[in-house]
C-alpha cells in the first residue's frame, strides 16, 4: 500500500541510538566503550550505538544494537534522553535517543570485545569521547544515580547471590562515595526485600559473608505502597 505523502514538504533526518553500558565488576562500576573504525569521528572513543531500521520501534533498536554488541538478550535497559544539539555530529542532521543497559559484566564475552573492538573502562577513567558522547555518559549516569534511590534496579548489575558487602560495593561505585556499614546495612535489611541464604561467600574473608537473594513479590508490595528505597 503506497504511503500518502502528507509530510513531503517538510526535511527527513536521521534517527540513532547511543548506549550506555554500566557493569559492576565486585569493585568499580565500568562502561564499554568502542574504538570509532569508520567516518565521521574514525579512530575516536565512542559509546556503542547505531541508527533505527525502518521497522522498528525504538526499544527494538536498542535491543538489537546492544545484542549484537554484547551478545547479550533480555538485558535491562531504559531510555534516558534525547539528544538533538543541531550541530551535535559533522555527518548529518542526527538526532540521537540515549539508553543506558545493566549488564552483569562477567558475562561480557572477550571475543566479543575484540570483534566489535570494544573495550572496558572504569566510570572514573572516561576519555574525550567524540561529538557530545562525553555529555551522553554523564546524563546516563546522572539518570542512573536518580533511578537507583527509588528503584533496587542496581540487583541487575549483580549475581542472583550476592553478600551485603558486595552490595554496599555496588552503590559505593554508583556513587562514588563511601557509605557507612552500619547505617546501610540497617536500611537495606529493614526494606525485608532480601532473602538471607544459608550458603557463605567464603573467598572474601575467612568468617565469610553470608549470601542474599531477591525476594521480587516483597519489593512489589512495597512498590505498591509507594515506599522510598533512597539510602
Amino acid at each position: 500500500m503506497t504511503k500518502a505523502k502528507y509530510y513531503i514538504n517538510f526535511k527527513k533526518y536521521y534517527v540513532a541510538l547511543d548506549c550506555v553500558i554500566f557493569g559492576f565488576t565486585g569493585e568499580n562500576l565500568e562502561t564499554i566503550l568502542i574504538k570509532r573504525n569508520f567516518q565521521p569521528g574514525l579512530g575516536a572513543w565512542a559509546l556503542p550505538g547505531g541508527f533505527i531500521e525502518p521497522k522498528e520501534s525504538l526499544d527494538k533498536a536498542s535491543e538489537r544494537i546492544l545484542t549484537t554488541l554484547t551478545g547479550l538478550s533480555d538485558i535491562y535497559m531504559e531510555q534516558f534522553y534525547t539528544f538533538g544539539e543541531v550541530n551535535r555530529d559533522p555527518g548529518a542532521r542526527i538526532i540521537s535517543v540515549g539508553y543506558y543497559a545493566l549488564i552483569k559484566i562477567d558475562d561480557y564475552g572477550k571475543e566479543l570485545v575484540s570483534k566489535h573492538n570494544a573495550f572496558r573502562r572504569k566510570i572514573t577513567n572516561i576519555p574525550k569521547l567524540m561529538f557530545d558522547h562525553n555529555i551522553i555518559f554523564e546524563k546516563a549516569l546522572e539518570q542512573l544515580r536518580i533511578k537507583v534511590k527509588n528503584r533496587p534496579i542496581g540487583l541487575e548489575l549483580l549475581p542472583e547471590k550476592f553478600t551485603l558487602p558486595q552490595l554496599q560495593k555496588l552503590y559505593e561505585s554508583i556513587y562514588l562515595t563511601k557509605l557507612d556499614k552500619r547505617n546501610f546495612r540497617k536500611k537495606i535489611l529493614a526494606m525485608d526485600i532480601f532473602e538471607k541464604q544459608k550458603e557463605k561467600d567464603k573467598e572474601s574473608s575467612k568468617r565469610g559473608a553470608f549470601f542474599y537473594k531477591f525476594n521480587k513479590q516483597e519489593y512489589n508490595k512495597l512498590v505498591a505502597k509507594g515506599y522510598n528505597f533512597e539510602l
